[in-house]
Protein backbone atom coordinates (compact mmCIF):
# COMPACT_ATOMS: atom_id res chain seq x y z
CA UNK A 1 0.00 0.00 0.00
CA UNK A 2 1.42 3.31 -1.22
CA UNK A 3 1.82 6.13 1.77
CA UNK A 4 -0.22 8.62 2.28
CA UNK A 5 0.95 11.96 2.09
CA UNK A 6 -0.19 14.34 5.23
CA UNK A 7 0.13 17.51 3.09
CA UNK A 8 -2.67 15.92 0.57
CA UNK A 9 -6.56 15.44 1.26
CA UNK A 10 -7.08 12.10 2.32
CA UNK A 11 -8.91 10.25 -0.47
CA UNK A 12 -12.18 9.41 -0.55
CA UNK A 13 -12.22 6.09 -0.75
CA UNK A 14 -10.21 5.49 2.60
CA UNK A 15 -12.07 8.10 4.15
CA UNK A 16 -14.94 5.72 3.14
CA UNK A 17 -13.30 2.55 4.78
CA UNK A 18 -12.40 4.57 7.51
CA UNK A 19 -16.01 5.39 8.27
CA UNK A 20 -17.67 1.93 7.39
CA UNK A 21 -14.99 -0.01 9.39
CA UNK A 22 -15.85 2.48 12.62
CA UNK A 23 -19.19 1.77 12.61
CA UNK A 24 -19.52 -2.42 11.81
CA UNK A 25 -16.86 -2.23 15.08
CA UNK A 26 -18.58 0.08 17.47
CA UNK A 27 -21.59 -1.81 16.86
CA UNK A 28 -20.69 -4.82 18.54
CA UNK A 29 -21.27 -3.38 21.69
CA UNK A 30 -24.71 -2.38 21.36
CA UNK A 31 -26.29 -5.32 19.71
CA UNK A 32 -27.13 -6.49 22.99
CA UNK A 33 -28.88 -3.73 24.62
CA UNK A 34 -32.47 -4.55 22.91
CA UNK A 35 -31.96 -8.44 23.43
CA UNK A 36 -31.34 -8.42 27.28
CA UNK A 37 -34.89 -9.96 27.05
CA UNK A 38 -34.54 -13.58 24.42
CA UNK A 39 -30.54 -13.61 26.08
CA UNK A 40 -31.44 -14.24 29.38
CA UNK A 41 -34.36 -16.26 28.88
CA UNK A 42 -31.86 -18.97 26.79
CA UNK A 43 -29.15 -18.53 29.06
CA UNK A 44 -31.38 -18.61 32.39
CA UNK A 45 -29.71 -15.08 33.94
CA UNK A 46 -32.26 -13.77 36.66
CA UNK A 47 -34.08 -10.67 36.15
CA UNK A 48 -31.36 -9.48 38.60
CA UNK A 49 -29.00 -10.14 36.72
CA UNK A 50 -29.93 -9.25 33.34
CA UNK A 51 -28.21 -6.15 33.01
CA UNK A 52 -25.27 -7.83 33.01
CA UNK A 53 -25.30 -8.90 29.31
CA UNK A 54 -24.70 -5.18 28.70
CA UNK A 55 -22.81 -4.10 31.90
CA UNK A 56 -20.05 -6.49 31.06
CA UNK A 57 -19.27 -5.16 27.44
CA UNK A 58 -19.09 -1.67 29.12
CA UNK A 59 -16.43 -2.78 31.22
CA UNK A 60 -14.80 -3.96 28.43
CA UNK A 61 -14.80 -1.35 25.98
CA UNK A 62 -13.75 1.40 29.21
CA UNK A 63 -10.85 -0.96 29.86
CA UNK A 64 -9.57 -1.06 26.44
CA UNK A 65 -10.05 2.55 26.16
CA UNK A 66 -7.76 3.18 28.96
CA UNK A 67 -5.25 0.04 28.41
CA UNK A 68 -5.07 -0.71 24.63
CA UNK A 69 -5.91 2.37 23.13
CA UNK A 70 -2.71 4.08 24.48
CA UNK A 71 -0.39 1.56 22.30
CA UNK A 72 -1.49 3.64 19.37
CA UNK A 73 1.30 5.85 20.33
CA UNK A 74 3.63 3.16 20.33
CA UNK A 75 2.33 0.23 18.04
CA UNK A 76 2.29 0.51 14.65
CA UNK A 77 -1.60 1.37 13.93
CA UNK A 78 -2.61 -1.17 11.46
CA UNK A 79 -0.98 -4.21 13.00
CA UNK A 80 -2.45 -3.21 16.23
CA UNK A 81 -5.99 -2.52 14.48
CA UNK A 82 -5.89 -6.03 13.01
CA UNK A 83 -4.72 -7.77 16.17
CA UNK A 84 -7.61 -6.33 18.26
CA UNK A 85 -10.04 -7.10 15.65
CA UNK A 86 -8.77 -10.85 16.18
CA UNK A 87 -10.11 -10.81 19.63
CA UNK A 88 -13.11 -9.10 18.39
CA UNK A 89 -13.83 -12.05 16.33
CA UNK A 90 -12.99 -14.82 18.87
CA UNK A 91 -15.20 -12.97 21.58
CA UNK A 92 -18.26 -12.88 18.65
CA UNK A 93 -18.11 -16.63 18.21
CA UNK A 94 -17.72 -17.45 21.22
CA UNK A 95 -20.91 -15.02 22.23
CA UNK A 96 -22.95 -16.67 19.60
CA UNK A 97 -22.27 -20.46 20.83
CA UNK A 98 -22.88 -19.68 23.92
CA UNK A 99 -25.03 -21.47 26.41
CA UNK A 100 -23.97 -21.16 29.63
CA UNK A 101 -24.37 -17.21 31.53
CA UNK A 102 -20.66 -17.77 32.70
CA UNK A 103 -19.32 -17.97 29.08
CA UNK A 104 -21.79 -15.58 27.51
CA UNK A 105 -20.35 -12.81 29.94
CA UNK A 106 -17.18 -13.41 29.64
CA UNK A 107 -17.06 -13.47 25.93
CA UNK A 108 -19.52 -9.70 26.33
CA UNK A 109 -16.52 -8.59 27.94
CA UNK A 110 -14.07 -9.66 25.34
CA UNK A 111 -16.39 -8.19 23.34
CA UNK A 112 -15.71 -5.03 24.73
CA UNK A 113 -12.06 -5.02 24.74
CA UNK A 114 -11.87 -6.14 20.89
CA UNK A 115 -14.43 -3.59 19.70
CA UNK A 116 -11.58 -0.75 21.08
CA UNK A 117 -10.14 -1.27 17.46
CA UNK A 118 -12.92 2.10 16.83
CA UNK A 119 -10.78 4.23 18.90
CA UNK A 120 -7.55 3.19 17.21
CA UNK A 121 -9.04 3.95 13.87
CA UNK A 122 -10.31 7.63 14.48
CA UNK A 123 -7.13 9.24 15.82
CA UNK A 124 -5.62 7.37 12.75
CA UNK A 125 -7.89 9.29 10.57
CA UNK A 126 -6.66 12.35 12.29
CA UNK A 127 -3.22 11.72 11.46
CA UNK A 128 -3.40 10.86 7.90
CA UNK A 129 -5.62 14.26 7.31
CA UNK A 130 -3.86 17.44 6.55
CA UNK A 131 -4.39 20.12 9.15
CA UNK A 132 -6.26 22.22 7.11
CA UNK A 133 -9.30 19.49 6.57
CA UNK A 134 -8.76 17.11 9.91
CA UNK A 135 -12.21 18.24 11.06
CA UNK A 136 -14.10 17.18 7.83
CA UNK A 137 -12.14 14.01 8.09
CA UNK A 138 -12.71 13.43 11.08
CA UNK A 139 -16.75 14.12 11.00
CA UNK A 140 -16.81 12.20 7.85
CA UNK A 141 -15.55 9.19 10.07
CA UNK A 142 -17.21 9.50 12.96
CA UNK A 143 -20.49 9.72 10.52
CA UNK A 144 -19.92 6.25 10.23
CA UNK A 145 -19.12 5.36 13.86
CA UNK A 146 -22.62 7.30 14.54
CA UNK A 147 -24.32 5.20 11.88
CA UNK A 148 -23.13 1.98 13.55
CA UNK A 149 -24.49 2.76 16.91
CA UNK A 150 -27.84 3.80 15.63
CA UNK A 151 -28.26 0.90 13.53
CA UNK A 152 -27.08 -2.07 15.28
CA UNK A 153 -30.01 -1.76 17.79
CA UNK A 154 -32.72 -2.04 15.16
CA UNK A 155 -30.62 -4.57 13.04
CA UNK A 156 -30.35 -6.86 15.86
CA UNK A 157 -33.56 -7.03 16.96
CA UNK A 158 -34.81 -7.48 13.56
CA UNK A 159 -31.86 -10.62 13.04
CA UNK A 160 -32.93 -11.90 16.33
CA UNK A 161 -36.43 -11.54 14.85
CA UNK A 162 -35.94 -13.52 11.87
CA UNK A 163 -33.61 -15.78 12.81
CA UNK A 164 -32.27 -16.42 16.39
CA UNK A 165 -30.10 -14.27 19.07
CA UNK A 166 -27.20 -16.78 18.54
CA UNK A 167 -27.52 -15.51 14.45
CA UNK A 168 -26.88 -11.96 15.26
CA UNK A 169 -23.14 -12.78 16.86
CA UNK A 170 -22.14 -15.21 14.35
CA UNK A 171 -23.01 -12.94 11.48
CA UNK A 172 -21.06 -10.30 13.07
CA UNK A 173 -17.78 -12.50 13.87
CA UNK A 174 -17.68 -13.26 9.94
CA UNK A 175 -18.03 -9.43 9.02
CA UNK A 176 -15.30 -8.66 11.48
CA UNK A 177 -12.94 -11.35 9.57
CA UNK A 178 -13.50 -9.86 6.09
CA UNK A 179 -12.95 -6.48 7.55
CA UNK A 180 -10.01 -7.43 9.33
CA UNK A 181 -8.48 -9.17 5.74
CA UNK A 182 -9.47 -5.47 3.56
CA UNK A 183 -8.01 -3.33 6.54
CA UNK A 184 -4.52 -5.49 6.66
CA UNK A 185 -4.48 -4.56 2.63
CA UNK A 186 -5.81 -1.32 2.23
CA UNK A 187 -4.83 0.99 5.09
CA UNK A 188 -1.15 2.63 4.49
CA UNK A 189 0.87 1.62 7.78
CA UNK A 190 1.78 5.01 10.22
CA UNK A 191 4.03 4.12 12.29
CA UNK A 192 4.09 6.46 15.93
CA UNK A 193 7.72 5.71 16.79
CA UNK A 194 9.76 3.88 19.23
CA UNK A 195 8.11 6.42 21.48
CA UNK A 196 7.78 5.34 25.93
CA UNK A 197 7.67 2.02 27.32
CA UNK A 198 4.28 0.92 27.67
CA UNK A 199 4.42 2.02 31.54
CA UNK A 200 5.17 4.64 30.68
CA UNK A 201 2.40 5.32 28.39
CA UNK A 202 0.30 4.42 31.07
CA UNK A 203 1.76 6.61 33.49
CA UNK A 204 1.37 9.64 31.74
CA UNK A 205 -2.57 9.79 30.87
CA UNK A 206 -2.48 10.54 34.62
CA UNK A 207 -0.34 13.82 33.94
CA UNK A 208 -2.52 14.15 30.71
CA UNK A 209 -5.85 14.36 32.65
CA UNK A 210 -4.10 16.65 35.22
CA UNK A 211 -2.86 18.83 32.90
CA UNK A 212 -4.88 19.24 29.04
CA UNK A 213 -7.34 21.79 30.15
CA UNK A 214 -8.77 21.32 27.04
CA UNK A 215 -9.07 17.19 27.04
CA UNK A 216 -10.48 18.29 30.81
CA UNK A 217 -13.13 20.58 29.52
CA UNK A 218 -14.39 18.24 25.76
CA UNK A 219 -14.70 15.55 28.22
CA UNK A 220 -16.91 16.89 30.89
CA UNK A 221 -18.74 18.49 27.65
CA UNK A 222 -19.37 15.55 26.38
CA UNK A 223 -19.94 13.50 29.37
CA UNK A 224 -23.10 15.36 30.32
CA UNK A 225 -24.51 15.19 26.39
CA UNK A 226 -23.28 11.61 25.85
CA UNK A 227 -25.10 10.74 29.34
CA UNK A 228 -28.46 12.66 28.31
CA UNK A 229 -28.45 10.47 25.13
CA UNK A 230 -27.72 6.90 27.17
CA UNK A 231 -30.44 8.29 29.76
CA UNK A 232 -32.75 8.70 26.31
CA UNK A 233 -32.38 5.69 24.62
CA UNK A 234 -32.50 3.76 27.88
CA UNK A 235 -35.90 4.44 28.92
CA UNK A 236 -37.65 5.41 25.47
CA UNK A 237 -37.87 1.69 24.81
CA UNK A 238 -39.76 1.31 27.95
CA UNK A 239 -42.26 4.12 27.05
CA UNK A 240 -43.11 3.17 23.95
CA UNK A 241 -43.70 -0.76 24.59
CA UNK A 242 -45.66 0.75 27.51
CA UNK A 243 -48.13 3.86 26.62
CA UNK A 244 -47.52 3.28 22.93
CA UNK A 245 -47.52 0.03 22.80
CA UNK A 246 -45.42 -0.74 20.31
CA UNK A 247 -43.71 -4.18 19.24
CA UNK A 248 -39.94 -4.74 19.01
CA UNK A 249 -40.22 -4.48 15.85
CA UNK A 250 -41.82 -1.06 16.08
CA UNK A 251 -39.33 -0.29 18.71
CA UNK A 252 -36.43 -1.40 16.31
CA UNK A 253 -38.11 0.84 13.54
CA UNK A 254 -38.11 3.78 15.81
CA UNK A 255 -34.40 3.78 16.94
CA UNK A 256 -34.09 3.84 12.81
CA UNK A 257 -34.95 7.79 13.39
CA UNK A 258 -31.98 8.38 15.35
CA UNK A 259 -29.87 7.68 12.19
CA UNK A 260 -30.73 10.99 10.73
CA UNK A 261 -28.65 12.68 13.58
CA UNK A 262 -25.68 11.14 12.20
CA UNK A 263 -25.28 13.82 9.57
CA UNK A 264 -24.32 16.43 12.16
CA UNK A 265 -21.06 14.94 12.48
CA UNK A 266 -19.00 16.20 8.77
CA UNK A 267 -21.40 19.01 9.24
CA UNK A 268 -19.53 20.10 12.73
CA UNK A 269 -16.44 18.58 11.50
CA UNK A 270 -16.65 21.37 8.77
CA UNK A 271 -17.62 24.11 11.44
CA UNK A 272 -14.66 23.54 13.44
CA UNK A 273 -12.14 23.49 10.74
CA UNK A 274 -13.48 27.08 10.17
CA UNK A 275 -13.17 28.05 13.58
CA UNK A 276 -16.40 28.10 14.71
CA UNK A 277 -16.31 25.57 17.28
CA UNK A 278 -17.54 27.55 20.62
CA UNK A 279 -20.91 28.72 18.71
CA UNK A 280 -21.16 25.16 17.18
CA UNK A 281 -20.35 23.33 21.13
CA UNK A 282 -23.00 25.97 22.55
CA UNK A 283 -25.71 25.24 20.00
CA UNK A 284 -25.06 21.37 20.61
CA UNK A 285 -25.80 21.82 24.43
CA UNK A 286 -29.42 23.85 23.73
CA UNK A 287 -29.91 21.48 21.66
CA UNK A 288 -29.71 18.40 23.32
CA UNK A 289 -31.81 20.27 26.01
CA UNK A 290 -34.39 21.75 23.88
CA UNK A 291 -34.96 17.98 22.83
CA UNK A 292 -35.33 16.91 26.29
CA UNK A 293 -38.19 19.43 26.59
CA UNK A 294 -39.20 17.76 23.59
CA UNK A 295 -39.65 14.80 25.26
CA UNK A 296 -42.10 16.35 27.98
CA UNK A 297 -44.93 16.71 25.79
CA UNK A 298 -44.63 13.36 24.55
CA UNK A 299 -46.03 10.68 27.27
CA UNK A 300 -49.79 10.45 25.95
CA UNK A 301 -49.34 8.04 23.77
CA UNK A 302 -50.82 9.26 21.01
CA UNK A 303 -49.87 9.63 17.42
CA UNK A 304 -49.00 13.09 17.65
CA UNK A 305 -47.11 12.62 21.18
CA UNK A 306 -44.70 9.66 19.08
CA UNK A 307 -44.13 12.12 15.65
CA UNK A 308 -42.60 15.08 18.67
CA UNK A 309 -40.62 11.59 20.19
CA UNK A 310 -39.02 10.71 16.51
CA UNK A 311 -38.47 14.61 16.32
CA UNK A 312 -36.65 14.53 19.62
CA UNK A 313 -35.27 11.45 19.07
CA UNK A 314 -33.45 13.27 15.51
CA UNK A 315 -32.73 16.47 17.13
CA UNK A 316 -31.10 15.15 20.26
CA UNK A 317 -28.70 12.48 18.10
CA UNK A 318 -27.91 15.50 16.05
CA UNK A 319 -26.44 16.98 18.90
CA UNK A 320 -24.55 15.12 20.46
CA UNK A 321 -22.91 13.64 17.64
CA UNK A 322 -21.97 17.39 16.57
CA UNK A 323 -20.44 17.55 20.18
CA UNK A 324 -18.81 14.39 19.66
CA UNK A 325 -17.02 15.53 16.91
CA UNK A 326 -16.51 19.09 17.84
CA UNK A 327 -14.48 17.74 20.76
CA UNK A 328 -12.36 15.07 19.30
CA UNK A 329 -11.49 17.78 16.59
CA UNK A 330 -9.80 20.30 19.89
CA UNK A 331 -8.29 17.13 21.11
CA UNK A 332 -6.40 15.73 18.34
CA UNK A 333 -5.10 19.37 17.69
CA UNK A 334 -2.75 18.81 20.74
CA UNK A 335 -0.17 16.94 19.04
CA UNK A 336 -0.29 13.40 16.96
CA UNK A 337 2.54 12.03 19.88
CA UNK A 338 -0.10 11.71 22.13
CA UNK A 339 -3.41 12.10 20.17
CA UNK A 340 -3.80 7.82 20.88
CA UNK A 341 -3.61 8.31 24.81
CA UNK A 342 -5.93 11.57 24.83
CA UNK A 343 -8.18 9.84 22.53
CA UNK A 344 -8.37 7.25 25.20
CA UNK A 345 -9.09 9.47 28.32
CA UNK A 346 -11.88 11.28 26.23
CA UNK A 347 -13.88 8.29 25.21
CA UNK A 348 -13.28 6.86 28.49
CA UNK A 349 -14.53 9.51 30.17
CA UNK A 350 -17.81 10.21 28.15
CA UNK A 351 -18.35 6.33 28.31
CA UNK A 352 -18.61 6.51 31.83
CA UNK A 353 -20.89 9.67 31.29
CA UNK A 354 -22.98 7.52 29.64
CA UNK A 355 -22.81 4.44 32.18
CA UNK A 356 -24.43 7.11 34.47
CA UNK A 357 -27.15 8.69 32.32
CA UNK A 358 -28.16 4.73 31.60
CA UNK A 359 -28.59 4.35 34.91
CA UNK A 360 -30.00 7.16 36.00
CA UNK A 361 -32.66 6.72 33.76
CA UNK A 362 -33.73 3.21 35.04
CA UNK A 363 -33.36 4.70 38.68
CA UNK A 364 -35.82 7.59 37.53
CA UNK A 365 -38.07 5.95 35.03
CA UNK A 366 -38.73 3.24 37.90
CA UNK A 367 -39.92 5.90 40.61
CA UNK A 368 -40.93 8.66 38.56
CA UNK A 369 -41.85 7.93 34.91
CA UNK A 370 -41.33 9.15 31.90
CA UNK A 371 -41.53 12.88 33.46
CA UNK A 372 -39.15 12.36 36.25
CA UNK A 373 -36.79 10.91 33.96
CA UNK A 374 -36.45 13.66 31.51
CA UNK A 375 -36.32 16.34 34.49
CA UNK A 376 -33.63 14.56 35.71
CA UNK A 377 -31.57 14.33 32.51
CA UNK A 378 -32.14 18.29 32.22
CA UNK A 379 -29.75 18.37 35.10
CA UNK A 380 -26.91 17.04 32.43
CA UNK A 381 -27.13 19.50 29.39
CA UNK A 382 -27.42 21.96 32.72
CA UNK A 383 -23.99 21.42 33.75
CA UNK A 384 -22.57 21.62 30.56
CA UNK A 385 -23.89 24.48 29.56
CA UNK A 386 -22.67 26.64 33.42
CA UNK A 387 -18.97 24.52 32.39
CA UNK A 388 -19.07 26.15 29.00
CA UNK A 389 -20.60 29.38 30.01
CA UNK A 390 -17.06 29.83 32.13
CA UNK A 391 -15.33 29.53 29.52
CA UNK A 392 -17.28 32.08 27.40
CA UNK A 393 -16.49 34.47 30.27
CA UNK A 394 -13.55 36.94 29.29
CA UNK A 395 -10.35 37.14 31.13
CA UNK A 396 -9.65 40.14 33.12
CA UNK A 397 -6.27 41.92 32.14
CA UNK A 398 -3.48 40.93 34.70
CA UNK A 399 -2.14 43.67 36.47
Amino acid sequence: MPEISLNTPLPTWLTLLLASACGLIVANIYYAQPLIGPISLSLGLSPQAAGLIVTMTQIGYGTGLLLIVPLADRIENRTLVVCILGLAILALLGAGLSTRPTLFLATALLIGLGSVAVQVLVPYAAHLAPEATRGRVVGNVMSGLMLGIMLARPAASFVTHALSWHAVFIISAMVMAGLATVLRFALPRRHPGSGPSYATLLLSMGRLARHTPILQRRAFYHACLFGTFSLFWTTVPLLLAGPFQLSQNGIALFALAGVAGAISAPIAGRAADRGWSRPATGAAMLGTAAALLLCLTADSGSPIALAILVLAAILLDFAVTANLVLGQRAIYSLGAAVRGRLNGLYMATFFAGGAFGSALGGWTYARGGWPLTIWAGLALPALALAGFLTELRPRRPRA
